[in-house]
């Protein structure tokens, strides 16, 4: 909001496979062509013994294919095989809601979906969207399923 008037306006959006992450990012892509805004789009991946999962923990590398597979296909359930160019997608290993609020500084809107993957996501007090509401340092965009078709 400085005098730094020519920087392109960035909205970040958490992308995670799941239906809810890819009407969030349908929605900001759409808001993106109307203010001439870059997207990014973010896929946080952990490893299951890191956030508590049970079984046998895997091996960091399989987890990181994992996540690059889930985060292409997101992209692709959303755009096909043309991604706008606007797009631009990030990997990172860390927290969902601890990635996006770290990626939120800065940005201009933080766009997530209402609920992430798994049926009790929802349910949980301190889910990702709850929390990025909470913390993020950038006005945050809470998308509902069917949000896109309002257009």
């Amino acid at each position: 909001m400085g005098s730094d008037t020519e920087t392109t306006p960035r909205v970040v959006v958490g992308v995670d496979g799941s239906s809810p992450s890819q009407e969030a990012l349908r929605w900001a892509a759409h808001h993106a062509q109307l203010t001439g805004a870059v997207v990014e789009a973010v896929c946080a991946w952990d490893t299951p013994s890191e956030i508590g999962w049970a079984g046998p923990a895997t091996e960091a590398g399989f987890d990181l294919e994992q996540a690059r597979l889930r985060f292409a296909e997101g992209i692709r359930a959303v755009f096909g095989d043309v991604k706008p160019a606007e797009v631009r997608e990030m990997l990172v290993r860390g927290d969902p809601s601890e990635v996006l609020i770290r990626a939120s500084e800065g940005a201009d809107l933080l766009v997530v979906g209402d609920r992430g993957r798994g049926g009790f996501a929802r349910a949980m007090l301190g889910s990702v969207s709850q929390r990025c509401a909470q913390h993020a340092k950038c006005p945050v965009v809470v998308v509902r399923a069917g949000a896109s078709e309002v257009h």
